[in-house]
């Protein structure tokens, strides 16, 4: 009914997809999402079978490149990859073509297992091959002797090199005419570029057309030039043909004697080939004959060479190859080391002679030892140290594939002295740069601090834990700024000159700092051979302070020694003039003052004689005056000695008088009757007798014997003085070789100003001579005074 009405039916079906929107929407995303899921499912399980099919073929392929490989490594070769800037890799026997025991990574050290011009040669087409692509083929020869077969190509994009024995190795002639009978020219001349010895080929017309490199440096040594398609004839050319005729005669091969004077002499062997011949020439001298014994004793005669002990066993313990530096380590004898000795034999001489570390259980340390043949790495054993006092260390390592151990023995005793020793000096520097008293600092190029002590430390404030950091001389200045804040960090910004400064030609620095809290420093910068710098810092504020101190009393003597001087210069001419009225009045009344009685006259007379030693006296001190001053000079004359004596007597007598009684000294005077020329300041040489007599007179008891000797001696004078006095005591001696005079003592008749022997001292100085003073026995004193006989080089006082 209500569809039969129009406008009803129209409301209602309005109605009814407005309702059923939101139902509809969520039907289409439920039917979306299930059918998401099956995609998405589906994918999956696709995405596992791929990966799980591509697992498969990289499976696959990794099992077919491991065929490949084991393959390759089962073959008598040995095959190198280059395919990315990693390391090569090598697969094959590395054996193949290596002597045996060198590890597989020594392929690649060519000059370790080919000679010379070979290892060179291959070195060169390699690189020519790794940067241009240019293969190659080439034969090389080994340092034992054999041929090797090398070739190189490009590969993708990487490279590969194959090496592996040549099929024709030397001494295989009969093979190579074997080879020659089946095979064309063309074929042969590939086996013969591979022969270490000379070879040739020729075509139908008997032509050369071939040789190889061992023929062409043949040629090259008998003077003949050629290459290699158009070699030179090395034969005659009668001899040529009388061989050619004899080849023609017959199919086998047919010899021919040759011989140079210089390169020794060969048999010409040559073999029909289809097209032609095939030549070789074999040495046949005893050179020749031992070139393969010593291709094999290449490698015994280099580990020989060495100082190294090295000994090799092979996989049953059986001793294969070793050097007398070996022998000379263990002492022992060639008749017992000989190879194929087993090393548990060896071990055990050893253990029996005491040369093996001493040990416990020593077949527990055997079997350790022995486990070197069972390891696939070099192994280093802790050193051994030996009973007579060596120290060994032990490094053994794989022989090679077939097993076996090479033993390397290094004594290293020496070292570890040397070690201890230079660990001893630096313990010793250690301590003596620590004990001085001197601050040490050393600076390596980079400015940074290598070595110290603690007076540095002490000396700038600065804590020893920074120091033992190899700090920076900046972050010295830094540390030192915060110690000393006036000028610490601006003295070291200062000497940082000095330590920065890497002119090869820069000189020492010295110095002298005054820092702001009263310390001076003397400081010192010194190069190093090493090209370090080092700077030492003295603490000088105390001796400073002394020198300053000595300075000022050094100043004030020269200033009493200048008013002493001119003390004594006045008071001595002062003096003079009331002694020479006392001299006068003292004459007057020994001679015109009337008769006197008898205590009188000794009064005048103990004046008139006090009166002559004060004049002595004054005249003494003005002598030395003028001496210290520097202006005393001689006035050499010739002289006569007995003058002089008497001269000297009657000053003696006038000071030494007779009087109330008293015997006066007895002087015995003995001059030689041939005295030479002597030439002498004569008025010095009076004061230097008088002054001696008139000491020995007064250490002589009364009437004494004074005995006064001249006589000559070379070109010498001596005068000597003998007493009788109680003798010549240290002191007095002392005061004779110095300008101290002792002689006023107490035991004297007299005491003295003690300026006697200072004067005389004085004057022989003056003269050149020498004065001596010694005891007799078994009681007085003799004096000895030894002049020049001619004084007029003399110096002048000092």
């Amino acid at each position: 009914m209500l569809t039969a009405v129009p406008a009803l039916a129209q409301g209602t079906q309005a109605a009814s997809f407005a309702g059923a929107a939101p139902l509809a929407i969520a039907a289409g995303a439920g039917a979306f999402a299930l059918v998401a899921m099956a995609v998405i499912r589906t994918t999956l399980v696709d995405g596992k079978a791929a990966r799980r099919k591509a697992a498969e073929q990289i499976a696959g392929l990794r099992a077919l490149v491991d065929e490949y490989e084991a393959l390759l490594s089962g073959t008598r070769e040995v095959t190198v990859l280059w395919t990315d800037e990693n390391a090569p890799k090598l697969l094959g026997q590395a054996a193949s073509v290596l002597p045996v025991g060198r590890q597989p990574e020594s392929v690649l050290n060519f000059q370790s297992w080919l000679i010379g011009a070979d290892a060179d040669r291959l070195a060169r087409l390699l690189e020519d091959l790794r940067v241009y692509g240019h293969a190659f083929t080439v034969s090389l020869t080994a340092l034992d002797g054999r041929l090797i077969r090398a070739n190189g190509w490009v590969l993708g994009g990487g490279t590969a090199m194959r090496l592996r024995p040549a099929y024709l190795q030397p001494g295989a002639e009969p093979q190579l005419a074997a080879a020659a009978v089946t095979s064309d020219l063309a074929s042969v001349r590939a086996i013969l570029a591979t022969l270490t010895k000379p070879a040739f080929a020729r075509d139908a017309q008997d032509r050369l057309v071939y040789a190889n490199q061992a023929y062409l440096d043949l040629a090259h040594a008998l003077g003949k030039s050629g290459t290699e398609t158009a070699p030179p004839e090395l034969l005659e050319p009668t001899k040529l043909r009388e061989h050619l005729r004899a080849c023609d005669a017959t199919d086998q091969p047919t010899p021919l004697a040759l011989a140079w004077e210089r390169q020794g002499a060969y048999e010409l062997v040559e073999f029909p080939v289809t097209g032609g011949r095939a030549g070789l020439l074999r040495p046949t001298d005893d050179h020749a004959a031992n070139a393969g014994a010593d291709a094999l004793a290449h490698i015994s005669g280099i580990i020989d060479t060495l100082a190294t002990p090295i000994a090799i066993f092979n996989a049953r313990r059986e001793l294969i190859q070793f050097n007398q530096a070996y022998v000379n380590l263990w002492n022992l004898s060639h008749g017992f080391l000989t190879l194929g000795l087993d090393e548990r034999a060896i071990l055990d001489k050893l253990r029996t002679e005491g040369m093996l570390p001493a040990q416990v259980n020593y077949h527990t340390w055997r079997d350790a030892h022995l486990q070197a043949y069972s390891r696939t790495e070099p192994f280093e054993d802790e050193p051994w140290h030996l009973p007579d006092g060596r120290t060994i260390k032990v490094i053994s390592a794989p022989a090679g594939s077939t097993g076996g151990v090479i033993y390397v023995f290094d004594d290293i005793t020496e070292r570890l002295k040397l070690e201890s020793t230079n660990k001893a000096f630096s313990n010793v520097q250690r301590e003596t740069i620590n004990s001085l008293s001197e601050a040490v600092a050393v600076f390596g190029t980079n400015g940074r601090l290598t070595l110290s002590n603690p007076r540095l430390s002490a000396l700038w404030k600065l804590p020893m834990n920074e120091l033992g950091k190899n700090p920076h001389i900046d972050q010295i200045a830094e540390a030192s700024g915060k110690a000393i804040p006036e000028d610490g960090a601006s003295i070291w910004r200062d000497l940082k000159r000095g330590i920065i400064d890497l002119n090869p030609t820069r000189s020492d620095q010295t110095g002298r700092i005054n820092r702001s809290d009263g310390r001076l420093l003397d400081y010192a910068i010194t190069r190093l051979p090493d090209g370090q710098t080092m700077m030492t810092f003295l603490d000088v504020t105390e001796s400073a302070s002394y020198s300053r101190v000595l300075k000022e009393r050094n100043d004030a003597l020269v200033a009493a020694d200048v008013l002493k001087d001119a003390f004594v210069e006045n008071v001595s001419y002062e003096l003079r003039s009331p002694l020479t009225n006392i001299i006068g009045f003292a004459e007057m009344l020994a001679t015109d003052a009337g008769p006197l009685n008898q205590r009188q006259t000794a009064y005048v007379d103990y004046i008139r004689a006090s009166s002559v030693t004060l004049g002595v006296l004054i005249d003494n001190i003005l002598d030395l005056a003028s001496v210290d001053a520097g202006i005393a000079e001689l006035r050499p004359e010739r002289l006569d000695v007995h003058k002089l004596v008497d001269n000297a007597r009657a000053g003696l007598s006038a000071s030494f008088p007779e009087i109330s009684g008293e015997k006066p000294i007895n002087l015995v005077v003995e001059i030689d009757p041939d005295l030479p020329p002597f030439i002498a300041d004569g008025t010095r040489i009076v004061q230097v007798l008088y002054n001696l007599l008139s000491n020995a007179a007064r250490f002589s008891p009364p009437g004494g014997e004074i005995k006064l000797t001249i006589a000559p001696r070379g070109d010498r004078m001596l005068f000597v003085i003998e007493d009788e006095g109680p003798g010549l005591t240290d002191e007095m001696k002392s005061a004779i070789l110095t300008r101290l005079d002792n002689t006023g003592a107490t035991g004297g008749r007299q005491r003295g100003a003690g300026l006697g022997l200072a004067i005389v001292k004085t004057f022989v100085n003056l003269h050149g001579g020498t004065i001596s003073a010694e005891r007799r026995e078994p009681r007085g004193s003799r004096i000895t005074v030894n002049l020049p006989r001619d004084s007029s080089m003399s110096a002048v006082a000092e």
